[in-house]
């Protein structure tokens, strides 16, 4: 069977932050699982880099992982530090804003077509 996961070690102790590197000017991105079901990817933000407001057809959760992140859902403003999560529930206009040097997780979870 083939894994699902990529992009990143298997079977050892990681740190995710230090799984993706930030470039200059730039958001980095690493999926490291995608399918019609669910999307994991690691992102990294230089200071005031931003991903603009948009909509998801899943909910999505984002885990802070290094610095400091704003997180706009809805026109709400909520600030992100590390080891802190937030839902960005599906068909909701959010946001993303590195307000310093921003690493995350995100987690997307599409539902199943009926």
């Amino acid at each position: 069977m083939e894994s699902i996961m990529k992009n990143i070690a298997k079977d050892e102790i990681l740190s995710l932050p230090g799984q993706i590197d930030y470039l200059p000017g730039q958001i980095a991105s690493k999926t490291l699982a995608q399918n019609d079901h669910h999307s994991l990817t690691l992102f990294a933000f230089e200071k005031g880099e931003e991903i603009s407001t948009h909509e998801s057809g899943g909910d999505a959760m984002v885990i802070a992982l290094d610095g400091k992140g704003q997180i706009t859902i809805d026109g709400k403003e909520h600030h992100l530090s590390v080891g802190e999560t937030i839902i960005m529930p599906a068909k909701v206009p959010h946001a993303v804003y590195a307000e310093e040097r921003f690493k995350m997780l995100l987690l997307v979870l599409f539902p199943e077509e009926a």
